[in-house]
């Protein structure tokens, strides 16, 4: 690694910091630095000990130090104080795409960086920050290995003659956690080297950096791998050495100079809105092409070809073709039919547009098309065939059928592998998930190498041909096979794929990305078949195989396999795989593989782990550049040079950054607050601004949440928002006076007034965001708010619905025994109470009172809920009945002047809600005989599903109500989880009156696990920690006396306290622990002592210690105090409680 020209000496640094740092443009007063330990991964127990030290530093030398785990403080306004910024042991994701793009700023205008031991375990998808840190951690002793993590090692010292060195003699021997490190900056200057033979374990790296700095992107950053220990902060050396990184990255203690910044600064999610074109009107979208006017073609899997009208706003059929999209093969799902379109680059003067489709006959063909399509007309018989393809039918799956155009007017077109992922019938082994290898007599299906393994044939490939007048193609230089190439097709690019399903392509560069649908496998097998399933985002600079069936994900390679005697063979080589299938066409002998780009599995994804986990289906963008548009309506420059990848399944979209030589350097969401439905197509419109096309949540069908959509940004003015309109009563005697108040916010931060609708014609305005009002006459009141801008722009609240003239029932839930939570296995006694002002009999008629039990994973109460919901609507509707004219002409069971309402219910069902509530509203006749319905026009919506869930329930099988009083299974019989909950819920509709609404009270009563979630511990001393890993919440225990306040919780029926325990690494030693009530020093009521085990290799060593308690039983709530103490001399190691439950008696 060489010393860079422009790099400053650090032996300028005793000089600089003795003359007060000064410079010509010095700020006035003392540096001052920001220590940040945000850890969203382990957390190290020294960082207490890390900042003490710094603060010490800092008091003894001239700086000021502010110390924070907040990532809010990571804003251009509030950096811009600071000389330096130290990342003091963070782990994992610590920042947001906003907050890095601002930390950006802030080196870039001058700032400087220290980075202290795991400030290199930090942010891997943020490829600027690794270049700025020097390296990614990779490994270190006791994880891959059976050592201890900690350990003495020698140092031998690179560089004499700087400040940060100058007083060590090499070897310096000391001792602490040894990291490795991957990707380093090869810019940086190496300080200090870490001698591999002096300790045991981790990953060798040859020449081994430990402690470097460089000047990066217009700052300054240091960097040691030390101080993982408490003892390292008071290492006299140890110090020293931090002090003059410290003393780097302040430098002259200069103002900043943002006019050097080069980062764009990330524009804020609400600038971008979601506008629907159309909604649940298609039937399988594929995919559509956007016009130079704006009007957009939507092609859909039947053959259909949409025209949505951006002038009329209309979506009209302009064409179908005949296409094969179903098979009579029972079981089987074609996938076939009308897969892509675009238009021609030259549109505008041709008017033409191409399609793939699957052409309707005997012929198992699919077709390259183009269409004359003008003045809103397709010409059927201006189809001029540009390339059949063979495709095997009545199977599945996998088509691709993505059409793209580069900047020379190439088309590119993707085809699926045309194979079939499932298990063979009738085989004793089978695909399970893997590659499908199956070269067997009639399993031809099962084999993807006689598709896009072979050289020879078109599917599993991306093809790239240059259109000519008459239909004929040329191929364009650099295609994978030149012409004449035996055992191969000139129109191949890429080879190698399973289902490139979305394809785009650089209009600047020319580089193709596309996403690949991958395999199904849910974990390695590598020793018999191979890897687990991946999807991949894939970019190709150039002509290439990609792997496919050979290789997934980041080219894992698949092994050989004999499905007749279920024997492995050896794994594919990545230089060149060979095709041996008795199915192949083509040559034998692959070009090598080209490289990766993104991949992630069904599981969170090591590299990428913010691409989430489950089901998957990877999709690829358009790459957005401004100066390509001129519109105003274009999106901001923030995005130049970015592609944006999308997951069909997931529902994300991610804006992607690319080096300048393709490589991938960062990822981020985009508009991560708003829902997509299942999102198909994503095109940039000639006015630069995204369109997507969203098939909707269900296979083969036609998707109520299908829809056409643009996104919006707005780079000026914005509209306010309502949140929330709140009352501080919904329901009272008449008159009723009601003090109404909205929560609401401007995004300038401008004053807003409020325009208050009462429901009832009447309107107010005021400039707070509160209303006191008196509604005169029974009624109910539908009331909400409007709040304004001083440029007029407005957006308005929820309804917030009152009544005047009914008082709603009041009703509670008590339970006997713990009030705070549950214990598995156990019944918990409840009772409930109904108490209605306007009516104190209504505790003797308790026929529409429900009560229901759920047991629930964490507080998203919308599935459990929704069978409580329908039975108190019902119940309520029941009610509402008693007090309109429908009981004038209807019964519940007997016919009147109108049908029973259980005829009713056994006509219609679900699927006729809104028939039925749009019968009630106006009326009609015919139906049940010539007598008319009269009309109810002014009926609420409310009132509407009201009724009509009571009719349809009359002929459901309905989960009855609990009794008043009883008992229930604590997790309502199902499996007990750490963060369930049960949930009690129970309603009461009163009888209303004539003319009077009925209305419904209900509770709802929570009770928690017994099992603490450790992320709500707080007080924490002597180096207790929260850490997380893999969604779990953990508590850190230290190496010396500490404290932890638990919970604030009601003890009764406690019988004694477990603690679950993991250890990583090797560890020895006794601690002591204690329970004490309301105060560290409080009550103790239980304590035990826990002997932790060495752990070896990757998996943890687990243990438990329960404690028995002996504690208060007075009712009462009560703060729970952990405290333990090591009573053995020189504990070392990593020691964590994952899980504190608390037990029944």
């Amino acid at each position: 690694m060489n010393f860079p020209k422009n790099l400053r000496s650090l032996l300028l640094l005793g000089l600089i910091a003795s003359v007060g740092f000064w410079s010509c443009n010095s700020r006035s007063g003392k540096p001052k630095v920001l220590v940040f330990s945000k850890t969203a991964g382990f957390h190290h127990e020294s960082i207490p000990k890390g900042i003490e030290a710094i603060e010490k530093l800092g008091s003894e030398n001239g700086f000021d130090v502010d110390t924070t785990t907040q990532a809010e403080m990571f804003t251009e306004e509030n950096l811009a104080q600071y000389s330096a910024v130290i990342f003091l042991s963070t782990t994992g994701d610590v920042l947001n795409n906003y907050q890095e793009a601002d930390f950006e700023r802030y080196i870039q205008s001058g700032g400087g960086f220290m980075g202290i031991h795991a400030a290199a375990d930090t942010e891997y998808e943020w490829g600027w920050y690794g270049r700025l840190v020097g390296g990614y951690f990779t490994d270190h002793p006791g994880i891959n290995d059976p050592n201890p993590n900690v350990q003495a090692g020698e140092i031998t010292v690179v560089d004499a003659k700087n400040s940060s060195t100058s007083f060590l003699t090499s070897p310096w021997a000391r001792t602490d956690e040894w990291y490795s490190y991957k990707n380093m900056n090869p810019d940086v200057h190496v300080l200090l080297n870490l001698e591999e033979d002096s300790y045991k374990g981790g990953f060798d790296m040859g020449e081994h950096p430990i402690a470097w700095y460089h000047d990066y992107d217009g700052g300054r950053a240091f960097y040691t791998g030390g101080g993982h220990t408490n003892e390292s902060y008071s290492e006299e050396l140890f110090l020293k050495h931090v002090l003059a990184g410290i003393e780097y990255a302040i430098g002259n203690n200069s103002e900043l100079d943002y006019s050097k910044a080069k980062s764009k600064r990330v524009p804020e999610e609400n600038r971008f809105t979601k506008t629907t074109y159309a909604y649940g009107e298609f039937t399988e979208p594929t995919e559509m092409t956007i016009l130079p006017n704006l009007d957009i073609l939507v092609s859909q899997r039947r053959g259909e070809i949409l025209l949505f009208d951006n002038d009329t706003e209309e979506l009209k059929e302009v064409a179908k073709l005949d296409v094969y999209w179903k098979t009579e093969v029972k079981g089987v799902n074609a996938e076939e039919g009308l897969m892509g379109i675009k238009k021609d680059p030259n549109f505008a003067e041709n008017g033409y547009i191409f399609v793939y489709y699957a052409p309707a006959g005997d012929e198992e063909i699919n077709r390259l098309a183009r269409f004359t399509f003008k003045n809103d007309t397709w010409d059927m018989a201006s189809e001029v065939v540009i390339l059949d393809i063979h495709s095997d039918r009545d199977i599945c799956c996998h088509t691709g059928g993505s059409i793209a155009f580069d900047k020379d007017g190439n088309l590119f077109l993707s085809l699926g592998d045309n194979s079939t992922p499932f298990n063979q019938a009738d085989s004793k082994f089978i695909n399970n998930g893997f590659a499908p290898l199956d070269q067997r007599p009639g399993k031809e299906q099962y084999d993807a190498r006689r598709s896009s393994g072979n050289a020879n044939d078109l599917r599993g490939k991306i093809l790239r041909i240059k259109v000519k007048e008459d239909g004929s193609y040329d191929i364009p230089e650099g295609n994978l096979y030149p012409v004449g190439t035996e055992g191969t097709r000139p129109e191949i690019y890429v080879q190698g794929n399973r289902n490139p399903y979305r394809i785009s392509v650089d209009q600047k560069n020319g580089f193709l990305y596309w996403g690949e649908v991958g395999p199904d496998a849910n974990a390695d097998s590598l020793e018999t078949r191979g890897p687990r399933g991946y999807d991949e985002v894939n970019q190709a600079r150039k002509a290439g195989n990609f792997g496919w069936p050979y290789f997934v994900g980041n080219n894992y390679p698949y092994r050989e396999f004999d499905y007749e005697t279920g024997e492995s063979g050896a794994a594919f080589d990545p230089n060149g795989p060979t095709n041996t299938s008795v199915n192949n066409t083509g040559k034998k002998d692959l070009p090598a593989l080209a490289p990766a780009f993104i991949w992630y599995p069904y599981a969170e994804s090591k590299e990428f782990p913010q691409l989430g986990t489950g089901g998957r289906n990877a999709m690829a963008g358009p790459i957005y550049y401004s100066d390509m548009y001129t519109a105003d309506t274009k999106f901001p420059d923030y995005y130049d040079g970015k592609i944006f990848i999308y997951d069909w399944i997931r529902g994300w979209i991610k804006a992607v950054t690319i080096k300048e030589n393709g490589d991938f350097d960062k990822m981020e969401a985009f508009m991560p607050s708003t829902k997509f439905n299942a999102l198909i197509d994503m095109e940039m419109g000639p006015d630069g601004r995204i369109y997507i096309l969203e098939y909707g949540n269900g296979w083969f069908s036609k998707n109520p949440d299908s829809g056409l959509s643009r996104i919006d940004f707005n780079g000026g003015n914005r509209a306010p928002t309502v949140t929330k309109i709140s009352a501080d009563k919904t329901s009272g005697t008449n008159p009723l006076t009601v003090t109404f108040s909205a929560t609401s916010s401007d995004p300038e931060n401008d004053a807003m007034t409020y325009i208050w609708d009462l429901g009832n014609g009447e309107t107010k305005t005021t400039e707070a965001p509160s209303l006191t009002h008196t509604f005169n006459g029974i009624g109910e009141y539908e009331v909400k708010v409007t709040a304004k801008d001083p440029k007029g722009l407005t957006g308005s609240s929820s309804i917030a619905s009152v009544y005047s003239g009914n008082i709603a029932p009041e009703v509670s839930i008590t339970i006997n025994g713990n009030q705070s939570f549950y214990f598995p296995g156990k019944k918990v006694e409840y009772n409930v109470s109904v108490a209605d002002a306007d009516n104190p009999e209504a505790a003797t008629d308790l026929s529409t009172l429900y009560i229901s039990a759920d047991y629930i994973e964490g507080l998203d109460k919308a599935e459990s809920d929704m069978g409580h919901k329908v039975m108190t609507e019902a119940m309520m509707g029941k009610s509402l009945f008693t007090t309109l004219t429908c009981k004038t002409c209807h019964k519940e069971a007997e016919a009147s002047v109108g049908p029973a309402y259980i005829d009713v219910a056994k006509k219609y069902n679900q699927r006729d809600i809104d028939y039925l509530k749009n019968k009630i509203k106006n009326g009609g006749g015919g139906v049940w005989g010539e007598t008319a319905m009269p009309a109810n026009p002014d009926m609420k919506d409310s009132d509407l599903n009201a009724l009509v869930a009571y009719i349809l329930s009359l002929d459901q099988v309905t989960t009855p109500s609990l009794p008043k009083t009883g008992s229930v299974d604590a997790t309502a019989g199902k499996t007990p989880t750490p963060t369930g909950i049960l949930m009690l819920n129970a309603s009461y509709t009163d009888q209303g009156g004539e003319n009077i609404k009925p209305l419904t009270g209900s509770s709802t009563l929570l009770l928690k696990s017994n099992t603490i979630d450790l992320g709500n511990a707080e007080e924490l001393t002597g180096g207790y920690a929260i850490s997380s890993y893999n969604g779990a919440t953990f508590l850190s225990v230290p190496n010396e006396e500490g404290t932890a306040l638990i919970g604030t919780v009601d003890l009764t029926d406690v019988g004694s306290v477990t603690l679950n325990m993991f250890t990583m690494g090797a560890l020895a030693g006794q601690y002591d622990f204690q329970l004490r009530l309301d105060s560290p020093t409080g009550e103790l009521v239980g304590e035990g002592n826990f002997s932790p085990k060495a752990s070896t290799g990757r998996a943890p060593n687990q243990g438990e210690l329960t404690i028995p308690f002996t504690g208060s039983t007075d009712g009462k709530m009560h703060k729970v105090y952990l405290i333990s103490k090591p009573n053995t001399e020189g504990n070392k190691g990593r020691f964590t409680i994952r899980a504190f439950t608390f037990n029944s008696k």
